[in-house]
């Protein structure tokens, strides 16, 4: 690979990065051609982008855009490495879950997951990262919560059994 190559993928990555506030690093070794293709599929599916680079060159993008930011992660970079970006904080870890139970195995390993800022690291954070709630799911939790009182009150009011008033 030339250092024009080199830093052509260091600037896609760099673009990745910046695009998406979530992102997975998983490790896909000894995954067949055919469920390379297959998981990828599933991404594709729930638009999440999936992306292998070198680890030296994703530590490169990474450094570049702000070293202290993500210093959590550059120990997860080693081995074959898969990158997962989606706007979903969740939905790669759903992907992952899924995928693994198709093929019954223990690919792809999670080794970090990035996630607005947070970092987790290691495989054994996987269960906790597919209960992460959506901003959308909050929100629409917090509104169910708000309206809990009105509509108690409303039931309340119509189930009232209209009095008619004495003498008439």
């Amino acid at each position: 690979m030339t250092r024009e190559e080199k830093q052509e993928v260091i600037e896609a990555l760099k673009g990745k990065f910046s695009q998406y506030t979530n992102f997975y690093i998983t490790d896909t070794e000894n995954l067949s051609v055919a469920q390379i293709t297959n998981l990828r599929r599933h991404c594709f599916n729930k638009q999440v982008e999936v992306k292998v680079a070198k680890n030296t060159l994703i530590k490169k993008a990474l450094e570049s855009l702000d070293s202290e930011k993500y210093a959590g992660v550059y120990d997860s970079l080693h081995k074959v490495t898969a990158l997962m970006f989606s706007e979903s904080p969740k939905e790669p870890a759903i992907i992952i879950s899924s995928f693994r139970k198709e093929i019954n195995g223990e690919k792809p390993v999670l080794k970090a997951a990035f996630l607005n800022g947070d970092i987790f690291i290691g495989d054994n954070q996987l269960t906790a990262l597919t209960k992460i709630k959506t901003k959308n799911e909050l929100i629409s939790e917090v509104i169910s919560l708000l309206q809990a009182p009105i509509q108690r009150v409303l039931g309340a009011l119509q189930n009232r059994t209209p009095q008619t008033p004495e003498g008439a």
